[in-house]
């Protein structure tokens, strides 16, 4: 079985608030069933490694 991760799961993984992942532009959704994303694990690492970090504004 496939086993998708939810927004508060992404969040929790990032190490952030949900609030704040509200805020992120996050990969297009491996899954969409009605109006509710899912992502797979490696998605949203990969992903996360490749985002810049603080203060790299430029």
């Amino acid at each position: 079985m496939i086993r998708y991760l939810s927004s508060g799961e992404v969040a929790a993984r990032i190490g952030v608030s949900l609030g704040a992942l509200m805020h992120y532009k996050l990969p297009e959704p491996d899954a969409l069933i009605g109006r509710t994303r899912g992502w797979l694990p490696e998605t949203i690492d990969a992903w996360n490694a490749s985002r810049p970090g603080r203060g790299n504004w430029r």
